[in-house]
């Protein structure tokens, strides 16, 4: 028979890419979303039809114990909340308690009913900060630097305690930036792309950025999703970093997307102070050695197929 799991946020990047991951492995999948139509009928993707979705609001602990009850998932994937780190200063209430306050409410309906589905937790590199040069590690210092760091470092602890404490089969996967022809446009990643393909088209604009002197570790989000699901499949999870292993400064990132559309990007290139964040990460880099050997998982994409990839995708929207 095959297995059933359940998706919250599937609407969202890493929600589709999974989705349509477990659909083609059989699973039988239940989807929750805090929109249930914008995204997915903006990218009309053809498996979101065979999802059975079922309204579970995070902060309301009566919709998840019944969300949870009536797809009696085996393996329930919470990747939903507010996702952007730099909205978090703007509402970090609304930020903890979609992240947070999402994790307690599913970890104490699986204590309290005594399920025995296994569940993955979507941490977050930002719950790190600066990492060390070597890349941060699973036992790495955890000191966020934004509200949303904050949320993602409150729901990786409380899924600690509730494994060790009550035995719960949970799990959290720390993953670094993914990227994907599903990101929203709230992530600077859609912004440079779209801004560089209107350029490239002869459109008269502008690339207006913060700082770009940041170095962050990018990888393809359908690779991570992967390792999601393989964090599920032991009889014992356990936590991982997830990432490339590598740091690339986000003017790099920028100066690659244009060379691949036959432009120079300082001839675009504006600053804007009033897009400085309040407190910001310089540099983060995971070490996913574990997952390398435990799980069997390596990211494949180096920046410059990552790029081709993206550009590929977003020309053809």
């Amino acid at each position: 028979m095959s297995k059933t799991a359940l998706v919250l946020g599937y609407t969202g990047q890493d929600g589709q890419l999974l989705t349509k991951l477990l659909l083609q492995k059989g699973y039988e999948v239940f989807g929750s979303s805090r929109n249930f139509t914008t995204d997915v009928e903006r990218k009309n993707n053809p498996w979101i039809k065979d999802v059975k979705k079922v309204t579970i609001i995070p902060g309301d602990f009566r919709s998840v114990l019944i969300g949870i009850n009536k797809s009696k998932p085996e393996e329930i994937y919470n990747l939903s909340g507010q996702s952007s780190v730099g909205y978090s200063f703007d509402d970090p209430n609304e930020t903890l308690t979609s992240i947070s306050g999402a994790t307690q409410n599913i970890l104490e309906v699986l204590r309290i009913t005594g399920s025995n589905s296994k569940f993955y937790n979507a941490g977050s590199s930002e719950m790190f900060g600066e990492t060390p040069s070597s890349g941060a590690t699973e036992i790495s210092k955890i000191s966020p630097k934004s509200p949303y760091g904050v949320a993602k470092a409150a729901s990786f602890f409380q899924t600690e305690i509730y494994r060790k404490a009550y035995d719960i089969n949970c799990c959290t996967g720390i993953l670094f930036n993914h990227e994907s022809e599903f990101r929203s446009k709230n992530f600077v990643t859609y912004k440079i792309l779209e801004t560089a393909i209107r350029i490239s088209r002869g459109e008269k604009t502008k690339l207006i950025m913060g700082r770009t002197d940041i170095q962050r570790d990018w990888g393809y989000a359908g690779e991570y999703v992967e390792a999601m699901w393989k964090m599920l499949q032991y009889s014992k999870t356990k936590d991982y970093v997830i990432a490339s292993g590598k740091a690339v400064r986000l003017i790099d990132f920028i100066a690659e997307v244009f060379k691949q559309l036959n432009l120079n990007y300082i001839d675009y290139i504006e600053t804007d102070k009033s897009l400085l964040r309040p407190h910001d990460i310089i540099y983060s880099r995971g070490n996913p050695i574990k997952a390398n050997d435990e799980l069997n998982w390596k990211a494949s994409y180096n920046l410059s197929n990552l790029v081709c990839k993206l550009l590929i995708a977003f020309q053809n929207k």
